[in-house]
């Protein structure tokens, strides 16, 4: 039980960080992003990574802390529009990208975590998306076909979690966090608050902790909002 709790995220991380590896890395922009995760993995100078993400950070905070320090090779998205250095490295050719419309990215994680190879889906028929993808019929209607998406290595956000790896996300940060935690061969959780065995609600685990590996509690969380509207005063 005690030994999926590590004391930092560099220890967390140790063993994994290889060149080459497929991450996936939860949240919905900046909201439930495993940032501790992230800026480990930015330490360990493991480099030509594939990143599996909703979206690629801001220039300062989140995955790109990443595309800074050109440790990235290819992004799987769906929203990159927060971005600049993304941009500035996609349109000179030195980052290749995967685009995705939003739900069958957080399906193709689901159908890779449950060990789906692949599914159907109309969504993207006639566009750029579908090309090169297989395309059948079901009832007259046209579909392609998407591909389950598993990583080496999940990271993971999370608001409590119990030794076991038990975990419960708090709202945002439920998006994508829940299916990628499935998706790893190894699942790192970074929680907020680690609580005893038996203190979680078994009916409101969003994880179960055999899907997590690793555990970390992390502390002082920025919690970012990427572009802040204030009304004008009437």
């Amino acid at each position: 039980m005690a030994d999926k709790v590590y004391a930092n995220a560099a220890a967390a991380l140790e063993g994994l960080t290889v060149d080459g590896i497929t991450v996936m890395a939860g949240g919905f922009g900046l909201c439930g992003i495993p940032e501790k995760l992230i800026a480990a993995l930015r330490d360990s100078g493991a480099k030509d990574l594939t990143c599996i993400s909703n979206n690629a950070g801001v220039d300062d905070f989140g995955l790109g802390l990443l595309l800074r320090t050109r440790q990235i090779k290819k992004m799987i998205s769906s929203y990159v529009g927060e971005n600049k250095e993304f941009e500035r490295q996609y349109l000179g050719g030195e980052l290749e990208l995967e685009f995705n419309p939003q739900g069958t990215l957080a399906e193709r994680c689901r159908a890779g975590g449950a060990g789906i190879p692949g599914f159907y889906t109309k969504t993207g028929v006639g566009t750029l998306v579908a090309e090169g993808k297989e395309h059948k019929e079901f009832g007259g209607e046209t579909y392609i076909l998407e591909t389950g998406l598993v990583a080496d290595v999940a990271l993971v956000k999370a608001w409590k979690a119990d030794p076991y790896g038990n975990l419960v996300y708090r709202k945002t940060a439920q998006n994508f966090n829940s299916v990628m935690a499935t998706a790893g061969k190894v699942t790192i959780a970074e929680v907020e608050e680690l609580v005893g065995p038996g203190e979680l609600d078994p009916d409101r685990i969003d994880t179960p902790g055999i899907f997590v590996q690793r555990l970390i509690v992390g502390q002082g969380y920025e919690k970012r909002i990427e572009q802040r509207t204030v009304r004008e005063a009437a």
